[in-house]
């Protein structure tokens, strides 16, 4: 009786250490994609037991912005890529980190790449469903970003398509503020 009652303890100790650990910041780990949200936010669920979901986190990607939702039909076509992009890596990422891990709103800051080894961030420019937003100290793949906005924009693409995005996503927030 007395082993039962330690058993159960230890399982238990075991537990609330493996829900209340930081979540593995290491490039390669795989991640379950629970909602996309917009053109540039994600749930992940960071924590699992057999099978049961605990934890999800929001993970806003770094180097883009997408049009918001109300940025109609731009925010509605964004999210829907996002969302195609991630349903063809059967809704698993990889997630990689810069320098600052969150943002104000306590999202984590993330670059997702796909089962293909694809920066799902830059898809977004290369195909004109996001505008670059860089903001330091988060900036390892500003080039690459810079790159894949221009070839959007050569190619009129997406938002810079001729009867595009009227305002970027920044300049909509500002006229637009949040109830």
């Amino acid at each position: 009786m007395q082993l039962f009652y330690y058993t159960r303890f230890l399982a238990t100790i075991t537990l609330i250490l493996f829900i209340t650990s930081p979540i593995n910041t290491a490039y390669g780990e795989k991640f379950r994609v629970t909602a996309v949200h917009d053109g540039d936010t994600i749930s992940i669920r960071t924590r699992s037991f057999a099978g049961i979901p605990l934890k999800t986190e929001q993970v806003r990607l770094i180097g883009i912005d997408a049009p918001e939702l109300k940025q109609e039909p731009w925010g509605r076509m964004s999210k829907r890529y996002l969302k195609k992009l991630i349903s063809e890596s059967d809704w698993v990422v990889n997630i990689e980190f810069d320098v600052e891990p969150r943002d104000r709103y306590n999202r984590l800051l993330c670059y997702i790449w796909d089962k293909k080894g694809q920066l799902i961030n830059e898809k977004m420019l290369e195909n004109g469903y996001a505008v670059l937003y860089t903001v330091p100290p988060n900036v390892k793949y500003t080039n690459r970003f810079i790159e894949a906005q221009k070839k959007a924009q050569i190619r009129k693409i997406g938002i810079w398509r001729k009867g595009g995005l009227k305002e970027s996503p920044e300049q909509w927030r500002k006229e637009h503020p949040r109830n």
